[in-house]
């Protein structure tokens, strides 16, 4: 089942994770964001931009898992394209989102 079509300044999903109200979070490579999904309705429900467009994954955590944290890449990336991305390969920690993520499952080996 389609659950979001890409916009095309969106580009590509890379990493995901689920927040408390089971929303998708998706990560955007090579369009600097992260987008939030709600899988009943299929529509975006907010965008959180970054200042480097190669975003890889993202994951809450934190305390009461408040926070997200966003990685970035830089490898593939040529000298001229790095000066001009000086935050490529970069975490990034985002606050304020109002939203809280889930507590990750632990499996014994």
């Amino acid at each position: 089942k389609l659950l979001y079509h890409l916009e095309k300044e969106e580009q590509m999903p890379d990493g995901m994770c689920i927040d408390a109200e089971g929303k998708l979070w998706v990560a955007c490579i090579d369009g600097g964001r992260v987008i939030r999904i709600d899988p009943e309705t299929g529509k975006r429900i907010q965008t959180v931009r970054l200042p480097t467009p190669r975003i890889t994954s993202c994951c809450f955590g934190g305390k009461d898992y408040s926070e997200m944290y966003v990685t970035s890449a830089y490898d593939g990336l040529d000298e001229a394209t790095l000066a001009k991305e000086p935050h490529a390969g970069e975490i990034f920690k985002i606050t304020g989102l109002g939203v809280k993520g889930i507590p990750q499952n632990f499996y014994a080996a």
